[in-house]
Formats: C-alpha cells, structure tokens, sequence
C-alpha cells in the first residue's frame, strides 16, 4: 500500500500557506525579490501555472503507460498573463483551489497507478529533481516531486 501522508501535508501546507499570504498587503506581494526576480504575485501565479499542468499531467499519468509530458515556458506564462497586475487576495484563492483540484487527483489515484514504475520518462526534463534511478519514475514520485516544487517557491515567498 502506497504511503499517501504527504498529500495530508500538501493540502495542510496550501491552507496554512494560503493564510499566511493573505496577512501580506497587495503592495508587498507586488514588489520584485530582488531585482530582475518575480514579485510574490509572479511567483504564485507561476504556481497556479504548474498546479494546471501538473492537474493534467497526473490524469494523463493514470491514463497511459509512460510518464512523457510537454513542458512549458514557465517566464512566458507569467509574463502573459500579467499576474503582477491582479488582486493579490484573488491569485490566492485561485492558487488554493487549483491545489485543490489536485489533491483530489492525488487522493483519486490507485496505489498501481502510483507505484507503478515507468521506463519512459521525461521526468529528467519537467521534474523540479529528476529521479535517481529508473525505478523512481512513478506517478507517486512525480506527485511528491510537485509538492517539493510547491514548498520550495512558499519558501521564496515567506523569506
């Protein structure tokens, strides 16, 4: 049986996270890092861009034999769709139910699904950290990958 704590982190993460961001002002959240470096409002706008197609990722993922995705150009989504222009109390909610959405995907999928590993893969392309070895290219991986992903941008906002 797949061990499936880290979708109970992940989802008490995206609450408490959402909490935390809502106690910054939209004038804070739209200031650059540093200079060069998203605002706050980019940054969780890019992690509502990975929340979608990492969705549709880890459908596919229960739909096909491999774990092959295409990538995306994540400075061009975000430059698209302007998120330093939005309510930041809006990016948030959206950037919560969108983790929603895929903790129930995560919560959906069978443990075959999840512990099944695939031999192709382009984890080593789209993954935050590429799989050690072939065995590691599961879905669950993938899954805990994302959420590693998640943590590390929550990291840069609250810094």
């Amino acid at each position: 049986m797949s061990d499936r704590s880290f979708i109970d982190r992940f989802v008490h993460t995206v609450d408490e996270s959402a909490s935390r961001m809502l106690a910054l002002s939209d004038a804070a959240a739209s200031l650059p890092r540093a200079p060069g470096k998203w605002s706050r409002k980019e940054i969780v706008g890019h992690l509502i861009d990975s929340a979608v197609n990492n969705q549709a990722r880890f459908v596919r993922a229960q739909l096909q034999d491999d774990l092959v995705f295409p990538g995306y150009d994540q400075e061009a989504w975000v430059r698209v769709q302007r998120y330093g222009n939005e309510s930041w109390p809006a990016l948030v909610e959206a950037w919560r139910h969108a983790n929603s959405r895929v903790a129930a995907i995560m919560r959906a999928a069978s443990d075959e699904d999840l512990e099944r590993p695939r031999a192709r893969h382009n984890l080593d392309e789209i993954a935050f950290v590429a799989p050690a070895s072939p065995r590691d290219a599961t879905l669950g991986y993938f899954m805990r990958d994302y959420v590693a992903h998640l943590e590390h941008h929550l990291r840069q906002i609250f810094s």
